[in-house]
């Protein structure tokens, strides 16, 4: 049987793969499982209920999720703050500010509306481990919590929920962004209210594109998996960058005036450099995964800035800062995580850092970008092979060291099977496209002829 949670929450098709009933199970499920710290003890200690935050993006199918989710934990003695629409990382920091005992996150993130997920917070508003999931999963086969009469719980709006979030990121920037010019794009999702407000309040000026959610339309041709709208509305109005938000609000990817895209990786090196220059980087030390470019590492290294290394997902490079004290790290798709401000990918703060940046320095976003060369990079699916052979394939092996051998220190190689389908992916890098090309697809070949289901 496979593992109901994937890499971020609960996922699938939502009213098929993802229903009323089951919404409704794993909110029970996770009553059982995550009202059993000593912050939830205290307070039925004092005579009152466990409280959760619940949020979600505009998605028409969040309106019955968020109703399933909210009846399952009430009727397990759970009060429920609704916060409403709100981005995933407000969702993560309201359960922190108000020490709730745990949240939960309705939305697919970048997905189309169709689908939508379920993710859940533990108290402190951090992402659960693999084995507390786990064990909601596991409990939803178990008796579940079934109190009586004053003993249900109450169902609320968090009726400031968002203004708790503005004032946070207001309150998280290093200056002010007067006379900057931003195109926001916000997927039609979750940010649509709360990026125009926070970036006008910090003085940048705006012009908004994908900000009329309707249910239906997040992520349709917008966002951060759709740049080619927001890099044509910065060249129409003359602006100086351009930030694009996904459905839920975790990530940020970037636009110069020209309309080149800025990924997270330049993201990052450009925040990293920011933050050891003020003394706030910690340990000198940025977070990425295995996926960032060769030219981030190249960079940092120039700067005096070590890159560790994660397996590809946010909740890793998470992980890892936690375990380490560090303050800065990301993926290369834009999820960038602030440490001393954020439990989780927050894209909102990191819009406003990079234009932070900007105010700060009087540079253009292409000025601030070519502190990193981007190497070359293209990634190969690989289907139909059997990924559980990788590891211990000899031709397989035996070719990636003679590729490795060929690029030397100018490029790599990464193979990486997927968690959940027959698919290895291959990731070639190198000093120019033409190379990076010819290595990555002849590596391929070599991955299907060797590993052919």
């Amino acid at each position: 049987m496979s593992r109901l949670f994937g890499t971020d929450g609960v996922r699938g098709l939502a009213n098929r793969e993802l229903t009323a009933a089951l919404a409704l199970g794993l909110a029970q499920a996770s009553a059982v499982v995550l009202t059993k710290g000593h912050h939830a003890e205290a307070r039925r200690a004092e005579g009152r209920r466990p409280v959760a935050v619940v949020a979600r993006d505009p998605r028409i199918s969040g309106e019955f999720i968020t109703a399933a989710v909210s009846a399952g934990l009430a009727s397990s003695g759970v009060d429920v703050l609704d916060a409403g629409v709100i981005p995933t990382p407000a969702a993560a920091f309201l359960v922190d500010d108000i020490g709730a005992d745990f949240g939960v996150m309705i939305s697919a993130s970048h997905n189309p509306a169709p689908d939508n997920g379920i993710k859940f917070f533990a108290f402190g508003g951090t992402k659960l481990p693999d084995e507390v999931e786990d064990r909601i999963e596991a409990a939803m086969s178990e008796p579940q919590l079934m109190p009586v009469g004053g003993d249900v719980g109450r169902i609320r709006r968090f009726a400031d929920a968002e203004d708790r979030y503005v004032l946070h990121l207001l309150g998280a920037l290093p200056n002010r962004l007067d006379g900057i010019h931003v195109v926001l794009d916000c997927a039609h999702g979750a940010a649509s209210a709360v990026s125009p407000e926070v970036f006008t309040d910090a003085g940048a000026t705006i012009t908004l594109i994908g900000a009329d959610p309707d249910g239906m339309n997040i992520n349709d041709g917008v966002g951060s998996t759709h740049l080619d709208n927001l890099a044509a509305a910065v060249l129409e109005h003359g602006a100086d960058i351009g930030i694009a938000h996904d459905g839920d609000s975790d990530r940020c990817l970037a636009v110069d005036a020209s309309g080149t895209v800025v990924d997270g990786d330049q993201i990052m090196a450009i925040l990293a450099v920011a933050q050891k220059e003020h003394g706030r980087l910690a340990h000198d030390t940025l977070v990425a995964t295995v996926m960032s470019n060769l030219g981030l590492i190249r960079a940092m290294a120039d700067h005096g800035i070590t890159v560790r290394q994660t397996r590809v997902g946010d909740r890793y490079v998470l992980e890892d800062m936690n375990e380490h004290g560090f303050t800065l790290g990301g993926e290369q798709s834009g999820h960038i995580v602030f440490s001393d401000y954020a439990t989780t990918g927050d894209g909102i703060l990191t819009g406003l850092s990079l234009v932070a940046r900007m105010a700060e320095t009087g540079k253009t976003l292409a000025e601030l970008a070519q502190v990193m060369t981007v190497f070359p990079q293209i990634l190969i699916n690989v289907k139909g092979v059997d990924r559980e052979r990788l590891a211990g394939d000899e031709g397989v092996a035996e070719a990636v060291a003679a590729f490795e051998r060929e690029l030397g220190d100018s490029g790599r190689v990464l193979l990486r099977p997927s968690g959940t389908e027959p698919v290895v992916r291959v990731m070639v890098e190198a000093a120019d496209q033409e190379t990076a090309d010819r290595v990555a697809h002849a590596l391929a070949d070599v991955v299907r002829e060797r590993l052919a289901l």
